[in-house]
């Protein structure tokens, strides 16, 4: 299929949403991650049968939607607010659809957070490598306990300001590990070649996030734990800390429960129990001076907890499906389409 963008003006700002699918097909909607957009979505479109209706925004400040801040206070709320009430825009779902939601990465926080805020209007999950229901960093165990009061190390401190710099100036060149076309390759995929043509594509998908305080990454504050900062209020990577979104309980506890289907890939470097991302695991390996230690200061086992939130989940009466890709990194919609298309067709068949 192909893919066209319409302008929306849906929760108090001007979204832009990539459409493709007659009206009347199975809806699907596909909510994208941090530093990315919409776009980052179009080789999968490209490879979805023309039965389906699909609705892919660009979330607030990233690709072509309005730059609205981020509250950091409210977790992915502002971020789901945004997604539900594209659900009743004219022109992109029928009335009262009910589609199947893929989130990747924050967007699989984000999907989260539609189900418990929206249950009757979400027909299935599919979770492409989702941040933990505990949020990103600063756990130190499978209930999502902090391993300080103020969840030092989460949140906006631990950027690499270089990388910021780089993408605020739209740098699209190869020099140095923090350039963001360096980050797509060995972050964002386990094997840059998986791209084929799209990496331009996916590159410009990146470059479109929004930069400074109230966007990504937020703000910071000082932390009287290591490694000396701990979540802000405002802007992306706050609102993805479990200071802010810590979404297991009420996962677990919402009445309407949906299948899920989550997919990860075991050479994932970002979500991970042991993600260079995660300050916790970076001091371990030393990379970072002044580590307290694994007693005080353990890496965060992110697939652990969200496999047993999960667990959780369907001992309530839901039900999931864990599939591991092989060789696969942060991105399988990318590195193995054919299995996420397999996937998402086997979850939409199985909508109530």
């Amino acid at each position: 299929m192909e893919s066209v963008q319409q302008t929306v003006t849906a929760n108090g700002i001007v979204q832009r949403v990539r459409v493709a699918g007659p009206p009347d097909g199975l809806p699907v909607l596909l909510v994208h991650g941090n530093c990315s957009s919409s776009l980052f979505w179009e080789p999968l479109v490209r490879r979805l049968p023309a039965t389906l209706r699909v609705v892919a925004p660009d979330l607030r400040g990233y690709g072509d939607t309005e730059t609205a801040p981020v509250d950091a206070t409210r977790g992915l709320r502002d971020f789901a607010d945004d997604v539900a009430a594209l659900l009743d825009a004219p022109g992109l779902f029928l009335p009262a659809a009910r589609p199947v939601v893929v989130g990747h990465s924050l967007g699989g926080g984000v999907a989260m957070r539609l189900l418990v805020d929206h249950p009757d209007r979400v027909a299935g999950l599919l979770l492409s490598a989702p941040v933990s229901p505990y949020g990103f960093g600063a756990t130190r165990d499978l209930d999502g306990a902090p391993t300080t009061p103020d969840f030092a190390g989460a949140g906006a401190g631990g950027v690499n300001p270089d990388f910021v710099a780089r993408l605020a100036a739209g740098d699209r060149g190869e020099d140095g590990p923090n350039s963001p076309r360096a980050v797509l390759r060995s972050a964002y995929v386990a094997d840059p070649a998986s791209f084929g043509e799209d990496e331009e594509l996916l590159l410009d998908s990146l470059l479109s996030t929004a930069t400074g305080d109230a966007n990504y990454p937020g703000t910071t504050t000082a932390s009287p734990h290591w490694p000396g900062t701990a979540p802000g209020d405002r802007g992306v990577l706050n609102a993805l800390t479990p200071a802010h979104f810590r979404i297991a309980e009420e996962l677990v506890a919402v009445a309407v429960k949906p299948p899920v289907t989550w997919v990860r890939g075991d050479a994932d470097v970002i979500v991970s129990d042991t993600s260079l991302f995660d300050l916790a695991y970076l001091g371990s390996l030393g990379v970072l001076p002044g580590w307290p230690g694994e007693r005080d200061c353990p890496p965060q086992p992110m697939v652990g907890q969200t496999r047993a939130v999960l667990d959780r989940y369907a001992a309530a009466g839901g039900t999931y499906r864990e599939v591991v890709l092989a060789g696969c990194g942060h991105s399988p919609h990318l590195e193995r389409p054919a299995e996420f298309v397999a996937e998402l067709l086997a979850l939409a068949g199985r909508r109530a």
